[in-house]
């Protein structure tokens, strides 16, 4: 979730630069572009792009659920932003500042800075003029293992007025379909990927399963039930569910992640919730229910052992600051389990088991 607050004039020495993009013959790709992703523990997939010219190199969280484009800039004065690199505006020949302030607040954290464009790379695909954020104060990611963000949302998420990266790649052409999608792989630091412009099927089991998006902003999707042993814990009478890559955890409404903790045994020990480790093969799998199938998800999956030996439980609440309606967010534990594509053409999301 992120919030514009004001304009502000910025960087007002660098007006005189107006470097026209057209002149510039960079090739066209017109074909299924993959980009891989490493693997943080289980909690965060990165990848990395560049930004100007001669180009800056980040590591960015490919994030369906937002949609802006920043990175920490040379302005930034805040802790997380001596922990990692820092985009430089005057050494790129192509900046072009907006004088526009930017305000993104995230599960993770917040942002504040301002808007500039740039040439932005995504391994072949080249993007001129793309909008995207520059911080210049940053709260709560001094540990992160990524520089910035790449936001994957719908447009309606970005920043009023600005156009998403992969909007932008589908308008000029530079992919053969409207559709991406992501394999992340279990406890491996590499092997996970990103999809531009289309699916290679090598990456998942069987049929992929459409699901149409109930609301075009997050990748959201309308979901039946959610059962352990059979029982419903949660989705009652449906519910919503939002399909996020920037997430790490399950996470549902707190009254109902509470009784699900309960249900596992869960304690809470110094700010976490754990399990016996010699109990984990014995915990019920939990079940969600989508268009018509069951998406199971086992205790190995939403159970995780920290680098001290506690077994901890992936199952996170606060979602009702989200929605008055009973939403999930179906976040890296679920999305390791099933390869996923995101269509923007039909405005449906994909799943599969993952090879």
């Amino acid at each position: 979730m992120r919030e514009t607050l004001r304009e502000k004039n910025l960087l007002t020495n660098f007006l005189a630069m107006n470097t026209d993009y057209r002149l510039q013959n960079f090739p066209r790709v017109r074909k299924l572009s993959l980009h891989p992703l490493k693997n943080y523990l289980d909690l965060a997939y990165v990848g990395n792009i560049t930004i100007g010219t001669p180009p800056q190199q980040f590591k960015v969280l490919f994030d369906t659920g937002s949609g802006d484009l920043w990175v920490p800039s040379t302005y930034c004065s805040s802790a997380s932003c001596r922990t990692h690199k820092v985009f430089n505006p005057h050494k790129s020949t192509t900046f072009r500042p907006s004088g526009r302030h930017v305000d993104l607040t995230y599960g993770s954290g917040r942002m504040v800075g301002f808007l500039g464009y740039d040439t932005v790379r995504i391994g072949k695909l080249i993007d001129m003029g793309q909008p995207f954020a520059l911080s210049q104060l940053q709260f709560g990611m001094e540990h992160a293992p990524f520089d910035g963000m790449l936001g994957l949302g719908y447009p309606s998420l970005a920043l009023q007025g600005t156009t998403p990266i992969f909007d932008t790649l589908r308008k000029r052409g530079l992919i053969p379909q409207p559709v991406f999608a992501f394999y992340l792989s279990t406890q491996k630091e590499n092997g996970s990927v990103v999809m531009l412009g289309g699916v290679d099927h090598r990456y998942h089991k069987g049929e992929l399963q459409w699901i149409p998006v109930s609301r075009t902003h997050y990748w959201q999707i309308t979901m039946s039930r959610i059962t352990m042993n059979g029982m419903v814990f949660g989705c009652f009478r449906g519910c919503q569910a939002i399909v996020d890559t920037g997430t790490s955890f399950l996470f549902g409404p707190s009254t109902l992640i509470s009784v699900m903790r309960r249900h596992i045994g869960a304690r809470f020990i110094n700010h976490e919730f754990a399990v016996s480790c010699s109990s984990v093969a014995r915990l019920p799998t939990i079940v969600f229910t989508i268009n018509g199938k069951d998406y199971r998800v086992p205790p190995q999956a939403y159970i995780r052992k920290s680098r001290r030996g506690f077994c901890l439980s992936s199952l996170a609440g606060g979602t009702e600051s989200l929605s008055r309606s009973e939403t999930w967010i179906l976040g890296d534990v679920f999305l390791r389990l099933y390869f996923s594509v995101y269509d923007r053409g039909n405005n449906r999301v994909g799943l599969a088991p993952a090879v």
